[in-house]
């Protein structure tokens, strides 16, 4: 393989929601040198990849914050962490209007005041939205994108010797990875990280198998990778057991709030019977009292759509343009709309994603994790839930401004002195520095030859498809998927454990015979470090908190001894499980040393 060294002063990991507004706020609050690594390309990747028709998180009129903060820890059973709901949701309007400046639609009612879709939401034409941000964030001066690059592992240098008390612990230093379409190795150099890769989908087996398996809730290409490269180097992470499960229209998992809060509709059983208020109205309670009717035999369940207006259903269709064509197309070419005939509903397999709920990195109120220098924003940030697009982006920026204060406060900040004339000078050429003549350090031979090894190997017996298929069969079996009813028992947990590990070592027998076929390497190997932790997590978790998102039939009741955190951190290969205690009522959270 080819090798490339770059070197810049932020490196952003993922050109998604979070990604785009923290490169534009570096770009207008900063001189640094960025940029952003992105595994497809930015103009239509990551969540927005096909657009959205509402913003999900506002604080609409009469509301504050704290509102919102109360809204989220209600829903979340209290698993939350406050300080970060509160700096989140402060912000949440201050991006809303950045991103209509950008250009986005927001619909607006007589009086100039933003069209509300329920108490937190407002309606906009989104079908654009991520076009938008990636335009803004490439325009940037000194901000240059690097699509198609697969980041795979984060580079940490450990500073303070073995026996110290006070050590300044691990340090971000860059990170590893290659180009997804040429034989190119990159090594890159960062002063500041900020991980912006998403959650983990494909964990499960899906709704959907085999050709349609892509027809999922959320982005099929988002494996994990900012998770399970943090849990290697070393970072501590949050409440992996808060899965996420989403309800969804049937086949084609488009959303199903687009009805519920558009048009008012119901959630009804074949009976004709609403039974939505027997289990109760929590995200996780309305997945779970789906998933109760069905096993109890009063199943299909639906929105109950069959008495709204031709007005209301033409509104339908132009929402589900924006977001999920493929539900507006179904209706159209069945001749039978949603005023004709009510909407099948279903749970999704389980998610690992921290815009929805908890999981995710352990962040202090910056978003740095535990490792210095290395900041989480959006899906891959734990602790914060209900995001969505507006909390992504506001977590995006709380990173990008905190990442511009820790370069300044570095004594050997790389940019200072005589580097800034070279790397002004580089930037006027590509906007970042590469050291092509400097040699790799030990790891980095070592991980690139990591990647060659996968590519000089005869052709294997086993695909990375094989393998990814019997994660999900396993993850499906044994850890609460949809062929469960999301439930699992200690005894399930231990063989999922066992098997997991089991398809681990078979990934050394994989061979690629171009970029692509490494490419799925690594997001199978991915998505078993993420399987490796959550069910850590699931297992230790010793309670029912979230019906169905961790339905525990060993404990299936929830338990005020488990008001806390459930972390962990990866040492020497294993899974150590750490409890902490909640941030609640105007506490702020900020990491010690020896957390470090």
């Amino acid at each position: 393989m080819e090798t490339r060294k770059i070197r810049t002063d932020v490196l952003i990991i993922g050109g998604g929601t979070a990604g785009c507004f923290a490169a534009i706020t570096l770009g207008r609050k900063s001189g640094l040198n960025v940029l952003i690594a992105e595994k497809a390309n930015i103009r239509r990747s990551g969540c927005l990849a096909a657009g959205v028709n509402a913003l999900n998180a506002y604080i609409t009129k009469g509301k504050i914050p704290q509102d919102y903060v109360d809204y989220a820890r209600r829903d979340a059973e209290g698993i939350v962490r406050e300080d970060l709901l509160l700096s989140m949701a402060g912000r949440l309007n201050h991006v809303t209007k950045e991103l209509e400046d950008l250009g986005l639609v927001i619909l607006k009612d007589e009086n100039g005041e933003y069209v509300t879709r329920g108490p937190r939401n407002i309606k906009i034409n989104g079908e654009n939205i991520k076009p938008l941000l990636a335009e803004a964030a490439a325009s940037q001066e000194h901000v240059t994108v690097l699509n198609h690059v697969n980041i795979t592992d984060l580079k940490v240098e450990i500073s303070g010797e073995e026996g110290e008390k006070e050590t300044e612990g691990r340090r971000i230093a860059g990170a590893w990875g290659f180009d997804v379409n040429q034989e190119i190795f990159y090594d890159i150099d960062a002063g500041a990280v900020i991980c912006a890769s998403g959650g983990a989908a494909g964990l499960y087996r899906p709704n959907n198998p085999g050709f349609s398996r892509h027809k999922m809730w959320y982005p099929p290409f988002n494996t994990g990778a900012g998770y399970a490269m943090g849990i290697l180097a070393g970072a501590e992470m949050t409440t992996f057991e808060m899965r996420f499960i989403a309800l969804r229209c049937k086949d084609t998992i488009a959303p199903v709030g687009t009805i519920a809060q558009g048009v008012g509709a119901r959630q009804i059983n074949s009976r004709g019977e609403v039974y939505e208020n027997r289990y109760g109205l929590t995200t996780s309670q309305r997945v779970y009292g789906t998933a109760m009717e069905n096993r109890e035999g009063r199943g299909p369940c639906y929105l109950r759509t069959d008495q709204i207006s031709e007005e209301q259903q033409q509104d339908l269709y132009k929402a589900y343009l924006n977001m999920a064509p493929a539900q507006t197309l179904r209706w159209l070419e069945s001749g039978r709309g949603p005023s004709v005939e009510n909407v099948e509903i279903e749970g999704t397999e389980p998610y690992i994603v921290g815009g929805h709920t908890a999981s995710g990195y352990w962040v202090d109120g910056n978003r740095q994790t535990t490792i210095r220098g290395l900041y989480a924003a959006g899906d891959v940030a734990g602790g914060c839930p209900q995001k969505y697009v507006t909390g992504a982006l506001a977590e995006g920026e709380i990173a990008a401004e905190a990442a511009i204060e820790y370069l300044k406060a570095q004594d050997d900040r790389r940019h200072r002195n005589d580097d800034i004339q070279e790397s002004n000078a580089a930037r006027e050429d590509s906007g970042t520095r590469e050291n092509n003549g400097k040699e790799l350090s030990e790891q980095g031979k070592a991980k690139k030859a990591e990647y060659e090894a996968f590519l000089e190997k005869s052709p294997s017996l086993l695909t990375a498809e094989q393998l990814e298929e019997n994660m999900q069969k396993i993850m499906d079996q044994y850890a609460g998927g949809i062929s469960m009813d999301y439930r699992f028992s200690e005894t399930q947990l231990k063989i999922a454990a066992e098997k997991i590990a089991g398809v681990q070592q078979l990934i050394q027998e994989l061979s690629a015979g171009n970029m692509d076929d490494l490419l799925r390497i690594y997001e199978l190997k991915e998505r078993l470090v993420v399987c490796q932790v959550l069910i850590a997590h699931l297992m230790a978790r010793k309670e029912t908190r979230w019906h169905s998102f961790a339905e525990n039939t060993d404990y299936p009741q929830k338990s005020d001894n488990w008001m806390k955190y459930v972390n962990s951190r990866m040492q020497n290969g294993k899974i150590k499980i750490i409890y902490r205690d909640l941030v609640t009522g105007g506490e702020k959270y900020e990491h010690s040393d020896s957390e470090r």
